[in-house]
């Protein structure tokens, strides 16, 4: 998993709506990138609308929030429709992303083992440092976190 202080790697993923987005496009705002399992599941629902939920708080410093997973660009639209999701979710069908950030990971659930985005958040300072890491995000309370931190360090 990418550490504090090292330059968030660039990258180029396809938004809900097909157009590509580059994460060098951001500087000059704070980036939350977060890294979910799957849409319409319990706790990436609450994790996203939670988000939602903050997201103009974020915009009051100055912040962009990004969330990332393997699901495609349609199934993201449904997701962001449904829940009515301000800000944009990247889909990284290949986990090329989530590998190079270090989210991609082997899982265990209930037995079985297989490879998977493993929730994690990384906020990024208007120059594209990595300023703060979550590797293993417990969903209650998070988006409050990641907010006072932006707050407290990068206003």
């Amino acid at each position: 998993m990418l550490e504090t202080g090292t330059k968030a790697p660039d990258f180029t993923l396809q938004e809900t709506n097909g157009k590509p987005i580059t994460l060098s496009d951001y500087r000059g705002k704070n980036v939350v990138l977060y890294f979910y399992p799957k849409d319409m599941t319990p706790g990436c629902t609450t994790e996203a609308c939670d988000f939602r939920d903050q997201n103009s708080r974020f915009e009051e410093v100055n912040t962009v929030v990004l969330g990332i997973s393997t699901d495609p660009i349609e199934r993201h639209q449904k997701f962001a429709v449904k829940h009515e999701l301000p800000f944009t979710l990247l889909s990284d069908p290949n986990h090329e992303v989530a590998e190079t950030y270090g989210s991609w990971q082997l899982k265990n659930m209930f037995g079985k083992k297989s490879m998977g985005i493993v929730r994690s958040t990384f906020v990024m300072d208007r120059e594209g440092t990595i300023r703060k890491v979550w590797p293993k995000v417990k969903v209650a309370g998070h988006v409050d976190d990641v907010f006072q931190f932006v707050k407290q360090n990068l206003v």
